[in-house]
C-alpha cells in the first residue's frame, strides 16, 4: 500500500499547485519563519480533514453539490483578500534588508493556512480519490490503515511545502534592491490571485 500511495502523492505534492504556490509566496516575501504558523494551520487542517474523510465523511460531502460551490466561492474571495494584503505590505516594505511582516501577523498565520485548506473543495476530492486508491482491496479497510494514510499524506504535503517555501525565499535572495524586491513581492501577490482563480474553477462547472 505505502509504495503505491507515495507514487500517487508525489506528483500532486511537488508539482506546481495552489498550496505550494501559496507557501512559496509567503517564503519569498516574508521568509520561511513567517510561513511556519500558516504551515502548521494548513497541515493540522489537512490531518483532520483527511482523517474525517477516511472515516466516511467524504461520501457525505461529495453527495451535496452545493457545498463545493460554496467552498469554492468563499475560498477564492479569501485568497484574493490575502493577495490584497500582500500587495499592501509589499508597497510598505521599502527596505530590502528588513521584513516588517516577518512576524506573520498581517493575516497569513495559522488561521489563514487552515482556511486555505478548508475552503478548497478540490482538496476534498483528491483525498477521497486517494483513499479509494490506497485502501483497495476492501480487506485493507480499518482504522489503522486510515490513520497511516492520513499521516503519510500530511507528512508528504508538509515536506513538499517546506521545499517550496525555502525555494521562494532562495529566489528573492537573488534580488536585493528595493525596486527588485517590490517587483518580486507583486509577482507573488499575483500568484495568490492565480490560486484564487484555481479555487474558483468549480464555479464554472
Amino acid at each position: 500500500m505505502l509504495p503505491a500511495l507515495l507514487v500517487f502523492l508525489f506528483p500532486l505534492a511537488y508539482s506546481p499547485g495552489p498550496g505550494n504556490t501559496f507557501f512559496a509566496a509567503i517564503g519569498a516575501a516574508r521568509g520561511p519563519r513567517a510561513a511556519v504558523p500558516a504551515l502548521v494551520g494548513y497541515h493540522v487542517a489537512t490531518f483532520l480533514v483527511t482523517l474525517l474523510i477516511g472515516l466516511g465523511l467524504g461520501a457525505t460531502l461529495l453527495e451535496h453539490p452545493v457545498l463545493p460551490t460554496v467552498l469554492s466561492a468563499a475560498g477564492s474571495v479569501y485568497v484574493l483578500w490575502l493577495a490584497f494584503g500582500f500587495l499592501k505590505t509589499a508597497r510598505d516594505n521599502t527596505d530590502p534588508g528588513t521584513h516588517p511582516t516577518s512576524d506573520g501577523k498581517p493575516g497569513i498565520g495559522f488561521r489563514a493556512g487552515a482556511v486555505v485548506l478548508l475552503l478548497n473543495p478540490k482538496a476534498y476530492s483528491i483525498i477521497a480519490v486517494m483513499f479509494g486508491q490506497a485502501l483497495y482491496p476492501p480487506e485493507n479497510d480499518g482504522a489503522l490503515p486510515i490513520l497511516l494514510v492520513t499521516l503519510v499524506f500530511t507528512a508528504n504535503n508538509l515536506v513538499a511545502f517546506l521545499v517550496w517555501t525555502f525555494g521562494g525565499r532562495t529566489l528573492t535572495a537573488l534580488f536585493r534592491s528595493p525596486r527588485s524586491r517590490r517587483l518580486i513581492d507583486r509577482l507573488f501577490a499575483g500568484t495568490l490571485v492565480g490560486v484564487a482563480i484555481w479555487m474558483a474553477l468549480p464555479l464554472l462547472d
